[in-house]
């Protein structure tokens, strides 16, 4: 009966454990922004509530250039329910970290990347129902492979998760 307990307890402290970037830092292919976000992107998305069910859907189309360590990223947005946004990015390249800013970004977006992976946390300023929401974002992108990333976004108020955001970008080959 001890071992189970400590068995269960054990399991319980690691799904508890934080994953770090780092845990990536061997995988392959690298990814580096400046190389991946440079040139026309498109992306493929949902949003879905914290119990799964789909929200929104959207289509994004990237244009996306760099100058020395900084880019700039042109994002417009067509939404599954006819509704068109356009966000730009400015990003500037520390290394293996990143500094963003956005129109509706509070602040500065922080991010780190190891091996395939990034880290990319902000706060968003979201209307909702005519008042604006900052939401904490916890992005996570993977590159597949040299045209595919991944992106996973988990959105949360006041430290509660209240959707997430699955994005799957292609670039064209060069």
């Amino acid at each position: 009966m001890t071992k189970i307990l400590i068995a269960a307890l054990g399991f319980l402290l690691s799904a508890c454990s934080q994953i770090s970037v780092q845990d990536y830092h061997e995988q392959q292919p690298k990814l580096d922004l400046q190389q991946y976000f440079n040139g026309d992107i498109t992306g493929w998305g949902m949003v879905q509530d914290r119990g799964g069910r789909v929200l929104r859907r959207f289509t994004v189309h990237i244009d996306a250039r760099w100058q020395g360590d900084t880019g700039v990223l042109e994002e417009n947005f067509d939404w599954s329910d006819g509704k068109k946004e356009h966000r730009r990015w400015e990003i500037k390249k520390h290394g293996d970290r990143y500094e963003g800013t956005a129109g509706d970004v509070v602040g500065i977006a922080q991010g780190e990347a190891a091996g395939n992976a990034l880290q990319w946390r902000y706060q968003l300023a979201l209307p909702v129902d005519g008042k604006t929401w900052n939401m904490t974002m916890d992005d996570w992108m993977y590159l597949i492979d040299d045209q595919t990333l991944a992106n996973r976004t988990k959105m949360s108020k006041f430290g509660v998760q209240v959707a997430e955001i699955s994005i799957f970008f292609r670039r064209q080959s060069k």
